[in-house]
């Protein structure tokens, strides 16, 4: 694969994200439609950032500059269908903690107990569970709420 790089999203980008969130899980799982998606994507407060390879978009992630006590949140993380297990949700999350290491002490993020294959993608890159949220999207499902240690004193 090509090298990927990571830039501001656009409008357009908005919706792009929007149509993978709600075609994949955990979306999907926690009964997401588009339009959730879409208002999610387009929420103002949060970042979009794109990664794309040869000029193919190829993953998203929405980050909350100050989502969970003043510190940044990824709000969520997709990897379009063609590039997933390619590495690109690495350099995307390599991307967070550079953009915002030194200014944050730690990122968080949350991940379904359903969804394994991030779980094992987050524990990878540093993330540790912090907190379980039990039944929080969906009955019988827990958000697990996962941090990553940034910068000793932000």
């Amino acid at each position: 694969m090509n090298p990927i790089s990571i830039r501001d999203g656009h409008d357009d980008d908005r919706e792009w994200a929007a149509r993978l969130m709600a075609s994949s899980d955990p979306w999907l799982t926690l009964g997401r439609g588009y339009a959730d998606c879409l208002a999610a994507c387009r929420y103002p407060l949060d970042d979009l950032l794109v990664a794309e390879t040869n000029a193919d978009r190829c993953g998203f992630v929405l980050v909350r500059p100050r989502g969970v006590a003043g510190s940044p949140y990824i709000v969520s993380i997709a990897v379009a269908p063609a590039f997933r297990s390619q590495g690109v949700g690495r350099v995307m999350i390599d991307d967070v903690v550079r953009r915002w290491t030194p200014r944050a002490r730690y990122l968080f993020l949350c991940v379904s107990s359903f969804n394994a294959r991030a779980q094992t993608m987050y524990l990878r890159e540093g993330f540790v569970q912090v907190g379980d949220l039990p039944d929080l999207c969906v009955d019988g499902a827990s958000e697990m709420l996962m941090c990553r240690r940034l910068a000793p004193g932000a």
